[in-house]
């Protein structure tokens, strides 16, 4: 069986002492699913120590559940043989604001023997940071979070069941109204208070379009650490939601035919430390490395889509004209592009970066940020470029005007969008083959668990998932 360094087993007692003085009594290890749902496994806070050095077990098979907890398999995934390691990152070990006596720890997971799990999407992340690294390329990372709240049912848990139900809003102000702000203030205090508490730079919090959303933006960080802080908020959101009385949906389509939740991912480039999105004298102030990186992300995006868009209610939320990116196409500061390029405010030095629209929380955040980091990379190997840039909305475009200009729909439903990924060679080699495969067969089942559900129907079944 694999162990962890000495060091390793000396910071881990350190700080269960110091877990120990905060009142805290047990320990939250999570992974995420390539469903995009957040697994766990729990410790008391005394056994951190030997969690650090011979860690936690589980069963490989978690990178084979798909988001309704049913099991399918893949080639090197599934059935019930085999053991795994969870070994918890003691530097992002994080006690929780909102759940007294409680800890959080994200896990990196292993074999018996100490060996990398090839599945592990966390290490994933890691490697393609590493990779960029090693280019000479600097990734900073973040996440947009939105969620619709409402209120719980009294004396039980939200259900699947209860999806055909209407919500039950606790805030009935406009879009992006300073009404549901007071409406909710002392929830959304709280919200702030706790992610403050853990470490979580919050930069905005506001109303958002549907009923009952909000939308939590936090600081930019390396992208292990923004898939990590994202795992964190949504945890947070939910905790400081179930002390209100509320409860939050992170899901794509919360409500069918309304605006859904989004996920998006922000990056910026940076070459000796200094922002490749600030270069004088080019295209969009943006540097011949930075051109071919975004050049390779637009390029793979249909395939991305699988990624970034993991369940069949994202594309219920994907729909022309809602501010979501249907169209493979980037903009300087346009909305309806997927690709946005921030320009920033001209003496803002790291002001400048992009963001991918249509991502959603359904998303693995390891799986996003790995695959976008290799797409980039590959177009930089590739020497690829920007076509140029579409303002306005691509969906009041003729099908001809659009043709034209070369903007296609991106894939309209996860088995298009899973087709697109199946031929990606670039993110097959990024993934490696035990990875992409469990990828591959989980997409494959989410799409034939919802192939005769209509939209009413796959909101309800997947509204309280995510």
């Amino acid at each position: 069986m694999g162990t962890r360094p000495a060091q390793a087993r000396a910071q881990a007692r350190q700080m269960a002492a110091r877990l120990d003085a905060e009142g805290v009594r047990n320990v939250a290890l999570t992974w995420v699913d390539n469903a995009g749902i957040a697994r766990v496994k729990t410790i008391p806070a005394h056994r951190l120590a030997h969690a650090a050095e011979l860690g936690v077990g589980m069963s490989p098979v978690f990178d084979v559940f798909t988001s309704d907890d049913a099991i399918t398999e893949s080639e090197h995934l599934g059935g019930p043989d085999g053991d795994l390691r969870l070994f918890p990152d003691l530097d992002r070990l994080t006690t929780l604001a909102a759940q007294p006596g409680w800890a959080w720890a994200p896990v990196d997971r292993y074999d018996q023997l100490g060996r990398p799990h090839p599945a592990c999407q966390r290490q994933f992340a890691r490697r393609m940071a590493d990779r960029a690294a090693a280019a000479g390329l600097g990734l900073r990372m973040g996440f947009e979070t939105e969620w619709v709240v409402s209120r719980a049912p009294a004396g039980r848990a939200p259900a699947a069941a209860e999806g055909d139900e209407p919500l039950d809003y606790p805030c009935a102000g406009p879009a992006y109204g300073m009404t549901r702000v007071v409406e909710l203030s002392d929830y959304l205090r709280d919200v702030t208070e706790a992610l403050t508490v853990q470490g979580v730079e919050v930069l905005q919090l506001h109303p958002e379009y549907a009923p009952g959303q909000f939308e939590v933006t936090c600081a930019a960080a390396d992208p292990v650490r923004a898939a990590d802080d994202l795992l964190l908020v949504r945890e947070t959101v939910r905790a400081v939601s179930a002390r209100h009385a509320l409860r939050a949906s992170f899901a794509p389509s919360v409500v069918a035919g309304q605006v859904g939740n989004g996920c998006h991912l922000h990056l910026s480039l940076y070459r000796d430390g200094a922002s490749l999105h600030r270069t004088p004298d080019t295209a969009w102030g943006l540097a011949p490395d930075a051109v071919a990186f975004l050049g390779g992300v637009l390029a793979a995006l249909p395939a991305l889509l699988a990624i970034g868009c993991p369940s069949p209610a994202s594309y219920l939320r994907l729909q022309p004209s809602h501010w979501a990116g249907v169209y493979q196409c980037w903009g300087v500061e346009n909305r309806e592009a997927a690709l946005r390029l921030i320009t920033g405010a001209p003496d803002d030095p790291d002001g400048g970066h992009a963001e991918i629209k249509t991502f959603d929380a359904a998303a693995n955040a390891y799986l996003a940020v790995g695959t976008v980091i290799a797409a980039g990379l590959h177009g930089i190997e590739s020497g690829m470029q920007l076509p140029a840039p579409t303002a306005g909305d691509p969906g009041t475009l003729g099908v001809r005007e659009r043709a034209r200009r070369g903007i296609v729909r991106l894939p309209v439903t996860l088995t298009e969008a899973t087709d697109q990924l199946a031929k990606s060679a670039p993110l097959a080699e990024a993934l490696g083959e035990v990875l992409y495969g469990g990828v591959l067969a989980v997409r494959r089942a989410e799409a034939a668990r919802f192939a005769a559900s209509d939209a009413a129907e796959i909101t309800a079944a997947t509204r309280w998932r995510y």
